[in-house]
């Protein structure tokens, strides 16, 4: 059922957008009540307002605390427009019904990500009647709308101006479907503030102190709301007999998959997206000063490279393990021009992710209109918020933050700030040192046991997700071998130390000339003897990439 709108309140912190809505409902014949700022905004405007203390008959108080919690605010939002009973109790009351409520709430979320936020500060944006006012506008939906986000602004005000199509043109108003969408959003809303709450607060100490454990009061509080907002239902899930759904976490954008655009293709599958994370993720770990392409095969780069240009680095990741990369996810850290993809089309993949594409590219790949062509802007560091790992495991959940600890731009050797050094009487020459840091880089994002044979900034050699080290290292000179590519001069990385020498015998027996790792086994005098003893250069990182 259309209801039309005679009376709102308005009471809002963030008020992008608030002068053009409270214009529209004055120009609309509506009421409109609202609160000490948002008055004041108001009135600057020219735009009339009655102040919600004239209606409840009592000034704010508790320095603002109290403002709308009164029967004669909440009278009008919660009685019941097809009950007679609450009608007439309005009646006798002196109450006039409020059809809208248009409320956003205190900026908790940010007070509290502010370097320095006290504790008394952050409950003091502890919002309580603009949750209240909310939740009853949204209990109430059959006959009040509720609107919390400034984005949904021009719908109502459409929504006003459309008649319902009746013979005398009846006002329009908002529809039983649009408040209801809107009930279901307040809610959503709601539940995300108290959960950014309760995030905060059982985060603190009993003396109100951030957890020694947390890098912020929020990371890892003793109660965990999370909230996600689903961005699609997919055919299935990472098997045919599972049903899924893909999902964007509500603290906002970090650069990530979740917010990609995607340009053309077939719809994403479960298994597309997940790979396609791991290819960006790795993709734009490396520095945009050199093209980079990422190729992903089943949650593990097969192939990664630097290059002069989009194709050269394409063309040099894809020479790594071609058998897999048919079918893989490509990514690039460079917008994608002709040139690459007039390669690119000539083999199978599933998803293409960059920061941008040419319009001849975009011509070109239009001829494979079953790849999946995805766009996301690469974010700088100080604007990717920190994300965290989650891993959900039987009745319960692993939080974690990021390894995201060491920079493909690090070279060796380095300065101690970064915990690495070399461990063996060999040194790495100048190219050697650029290689593991590559490799290094590239071992993040292979599955554990990984180890990456490197040279001249691209993989030579993958070995990935194996229980054994060794089984690694050996499957990683498979690999090259049939692609064809030699090992001898190489660089190899591993992501956990080497337990025993065995692993180095068998990398250095490859062709190995250089290796990273992160050292700390018992046997590590044993391993760096092993690497003398073949004039080899070793480092140690002090930090492992395990990644499960």
């Amino acid at each position: 059922m259309r209801i039309a709108i005679k009376r709102a309140l308005i009471s809002v912190s963030d008020k992008t957008g608030l002068i053009e809505l409270a214009q529209g409902l004055h120009q609309a014949g509506v009421q409109l009540l609202s609160t000490g700022g948002t008055a004041a905004a108001l009135t600057q405007a020219g735009v009339a307002v009655t102040e919600v203390a004239s209606v409840t008959g009592m000034a704010e108080m508790l320095d603002g605390r109290v403002k709308t919690l009164h029967p004669a605010i909440h009278g009008a939002i919660l009685a019941r427009r097809d009950d007679p009973a609450h009608m007439a109790a309005l009646q006798a009351a002196g109450i006039t019904p409020i059809d809208l409520v248009v409320v956003n709430l205190y900026p908790f979320r940010q007070t509290v990500a502010r370097a320095g936020c006290t504790l008394q500060e952050a409950i003091e944006n502890i919002d309580i009647g603009g949750p209240t006012m909310v939740r009853a506008a949204a209990k109430n939906h059959a006959g009040v709308a509720i609107v919390t986000d400034p984005a949904d602004y021009p719908a109502l005000l459409q929504a006003l101006r459309t008649n319902d199509g009746t013979p005398d043109g009846t006002p329009g108003g908002t529809s039983g479907e649009m408040r209801l969408a809107l009930a279901k959003k307040a809610f959503a809303h709601t539940a995300a503030y108290d959960n950014a709450i309760a995030n905060y607060l059982t985060g603190l100490d009993d003396q109100g102190q951030a957890q020694p454990q947390a890098l912020f009061p929020q990371l890892f509080p003793q109660v965990l709301g999370l909230q996600f907002h689903k961005l699609q239902d997919m055919r299935y899930g990472e098997n045919p007999h599972q049903s899924a759904a893909f999902y964007r976490d509500e603290q906002g954008d970090t650069g990530g998959i979740a917010s990609a655009r995607q340009l053309q293709g077939k719809e994403l599958s479960f298994n597309n997206i997940a790979d396609a994370d791991t290819a960006w993720e790795c993709v734009r770990s490396f520095a945009t000063t050199q093209p980079a392409c990422v190729i992903v095969k089943h949650a593990n780069p097969c192939g990664v490279a630097l290059g002069d240009s989009a194709r050269s680095a394409y063309e040099r990741a894809f020479a790594t393990d071609p058998t897999s990369a048919f079918g893989g996810i490509i990514a690039f850290n460079v917008t994608v021009d002709a040139a690459a993809a007039e390669v690119l089309v000539q083999q199978f993949m599933e998803v293409l992710i960059a920061p941008g594409y040419s319009d001849e590219a975009l011509t070109i790949l239009a001829g494979k209109p079953n790849i999946r062509v995805l766009v996301q802007a690469l974010l700088a560091a100080q604007d990717s918020s920190p994300a965290l790992d989650y891993k959900r495991v039987g009745g319960g959940l692993l939080v974690q933050t990021p390894d995201a600890n060491v920079s493909a731009s690090d070279q060796l050797p380095v300065t101690d700030s970064h915990g690495l050094r070399i461990v063996s009487r060999r040194q790495p020459d100048a190219a050697q040192s650029r290689d593991l840091a590559f490799a290094w880089q590239v071992a993040r994002f292979v599955k554990s046991n990984a180890i990456v044979f490197c040279r001249d900034g691209r993989t030579l050699g993958v070995g990935a997700g194996q229980m054994s080290r060794v089984d690694s290292a050996r499957i990683a000179g498979i690999k090259a071998a049939n692609a064809g590519l030699d090992l001898q001069g190489s660089v190899v990385a591993s992501d956990a130390f080497f337990p025993f020498r065995d692993g180095v015998d068998v990398v250095v027996a490859a062709g190995a000339r250089a290796i990273v790792q992160p050292g700390g086994s018992v046997r590590d005098a044993e391993v760096i003897a092993a690497a003398d003893e073949q004039d080899v250069a070793m480092a140690f990182t002090g930090v492992r990439h395990f990644r499960h």
